[in-house]
Parts: structure tokens; sequence; C-alpha cells
């Protein structure tokens, strides 16, 4: 063989290598979903710090290469690199440690003082339950249902885990969707609660809450893992992290170990989460049909939930003295985007009435989103792993 000859073989097997020769269109398609995912966090400021992570991800994992050369760089070729990471996604590794994270910088001042809001947490995982009727009647399997319905809680660690559990091959799908939805609470929120309330209800002013004692806030976490993982033991692994967190928080002996959980450990978990659930999204894996009827569903049960928290306080305050009466607009912050959601309520309320702060007031529900929406992903792992 000539040395032109052999050059241009090279070149040959150095083209069939290269990302432009494997490209295809759901390849580009799946680039531009990452850069506009990139464009609402940098421009819109849409939670970025996860949505940079999972764009980014997207342009990791949708970079052409040939399947067949055993590079061994894909996400989903095992030994690579990234799979490695991948672990922490596909064994469910990384929410509990976000959930050790969110107790850790979590107050639950606000629920201790005033318990009935854990109501507007509860009726908010109505979306949960009605989503997953609605993908049942759809065809999707119960298991895939399951981790297709927990997009309702507005919660991605607690869909990671799950749908690792009980639908690992839509795993990519569902937990773009639901920290798409996160993301979006802003924008989706809004709208529903106006629609709501009248502008009498959005002027109601709650008393302030009572003081939480320092002893409360220690018992509150020990208290609440023993009940909630004594109904739902399958909840364990988050719930038993969120409130493990929540101690280190308030025990007032380990501060430094809080500080770890809530600073250090959690944004280094949500780098390699969101990198790797974004990159997960490979063209030949998600852009399929049953994705667009996941992220269809998602956001009727986001819908569903937002909705059912707004409604539930509207319906409680008919039983409630004039004195006691709940702000509907706390009603949204019963799904668990924590705080966003709290400080929708708090924005739209100030809206109507500049001296009506209604923060500390949505992130009794908020937080007992939180813990709903992990005791619901207990409930349908226990009843159908």
């Amino acid at each position: 063989m000539d040395f032109g000859n052999f050059l241009l073989d090279n070149l040959h097997q150095f083209w069939i290598l290269t990302g432009f020769h494997n490209a295809t269109w759901e390849h580009f398609v799946m680039l531009a979903v990452g850069l506009f995912f990139i464009w609402l966090a940098i421009k819109k400021d849409f939670e970025p710090m996860l949505l940079v992570p999972i764009g980014f991800g997207m342009l990791i994992g949708n970079v052409p290469f040939n399947t067949e050369a055993g590079l061994e760089i894909g996400i989903y070729e095992e030994g690579s690199v990234l799979n490695i990471l991948y672990n922490g996604v596909s064994a469910g590794w990384y929410p509990p440690l976000i959930f050790l994270g969110i107790g850790a910088m979590t107050d639950f001042s606000s629920l201790i003082a005033n318990p009935k809001l854990m109501l507007i947490g509860a009726s908010a995982q109505f979306g949960i339950f009605g989503a997953y009727m609605v993908a049942l009647l759809l065809g999707f399997t119960p298991d895939q249902a399951g981790g297709i319905a927990i997009i309702g809680g507005a919660d991605g660690p607690t869909a990671i885990f799950l749908s690792s559990k009980l639908a690992p091959n839509l795993m990519g799908a569902i937990a773009v969707s639901a920290y798409s939805y996160m993301a979006l609470v802003p924008v989706i929120q809004p709208p529903i609660m106006r629609l709501l309330t009248t502008k009498k209800e959005r002027l109601i002013k709650m008393r302030p809450a009572r003081a939480v004692s320092q002893n409360e806030k220690i018992i509150f976490p020990i208290v609440g893992m023993l009940l909630t993982c004594f109904v739902v033991p399958s909840g364990l692994p988050l719930l038993g992290m969120l409130f493990f967190g929540n101690l280190l928080r308030e025990c007032g002996v380990t501060t430094r170990l809080a500080k770890t959980a809530s600073n250090a450990l959690t944004d280094i978990v949500t780098i390699l989460l969101g990198m790797t659930v974004g990159a997960s999204t490979q063209a030949s894996e998600f852009l399929t049909a049953e994705t667009i009827g996941i992220f269809a569903l998602g956001f009727m049960a986001f819908i569903i939930a937002s909705a059912s928290g707004v409604c539930f306080v509207k319906l409680f305050n008919l039983v409630l003295p004039k004195s006691k009466k709940i702000n509907p607009l706390i009603g949204n912050a019963g799904v668990s985007a924590v705080p966003m959601s709290a400080r929708i309520s708090n924005n739209l309320g100030l809206e109507y009435d500049p001296s009506n702060y209604l923060l500390m007031h949505a992130m009794g529900p908020n937080v007992s989103g939180v813990i709903g929406s992990a005791v619901a992903a207990g409930v349908l792992l226990g009843f159908l792993a």
C-alpha cells in the first residue's frame, strides 16, 4: 500500500469516528434543548443550579460517536467514566444525599408552629395519584405509571429515586420532566393561583406564627422520622436522610456537619446528578413517543397538585373562624419545589397588598410537601416494587 492510500484510509477512519459523520437530526434536536435549558438558567434565572448542569449534560450526552468503536465513552457503555458517575442516579445514591442537604438547610419552624399547614402539603399530593390513574388508562404499566406520577410532586430527587426503582428505562425523561417543571414554577403557578382565588381571598392576612422552642425543633426530626417511616418504611432512604439532616441543623452540636451537608456536599451531588441526568438524554433513548407522553402527564400532575393545594385552603377556610383563616395563595406551596413555590406565594401576596408577607406561612406547606412527596413515593414503591 502506498503512502497516499494509507493516508486516505486513515483520514476515512478518522472521519467515521467523528461526531459529524455519526450525527442524526435527533442529536441536533437534543443539543438545541440543552442550549435552551442553559439559556433559561442564565438569561431568565430559572433554577440555574439545576438547569445549567442538566443543560450542559445534554450537550455532553448528545455528542454523536461511533458506538461500535468500543471507545467506552457513552453514559450507557458499561465501565465508562460517565457510566460510573451515572450509577449514582441509576442506583439511587444521589437523591438521599440531596435530601440530607435539604434537611440540613430547612427550617421546619413554620410547620411546627402551625401543624394544620401539613394538610395543605398532603392535599397537593393528589396530583401524583391523579396522574398515576391517568397513566394507567393511557396504557403505561403500573410501575411506569408510578414513576411518571411522582413528577406531580415537583421534586427532582424523589422522581429520580422512584423511577430508578420502578421504571429505569424511563428515568431520563422522568427526571428531566420533574426538574423542568421545578424550574418553571414561576411561570406555571401564578396563573393557576389567580384563576382559583378572588381578590378578597388574596388579601387575607394571617396571624404571625408562635415562637418555636429549641426543644421542639430537636424533637421534630426524631418523631417525624419515626412516624413517617413506621407508616411507610419504603420511604426510609429519603425520609431518614431528610430528618437526619434537619437534626444536624437543629441539635446545636453538629454545626460543622450541618454546614457541610447543606453546602459542599449538596453542591457536589447536585453537579453530578444534574450533569449525568442531562447526559442520559441521548437522542436514541429520549426522543420517543413515550417521552412526549411523560412530559404531558407530568405537566398535568403538576397543574393538579398546584390547584389541589389552593382549592383545599379555600375549602378549609369554610370551617375555620375568621381570625384563623388561611390565605389560599399559600396553597400552591404544597408542592415540593422548595423554596421557589413559597416565594411565589409571597410575591403574589405582596402584589395585591405590599404589607402582606406570606413567605413564612407558605414555608409550612412547602416543607410538608417535601415530606409528602417522599411519603407518596414510599407508598408507590411499597405497592409496586
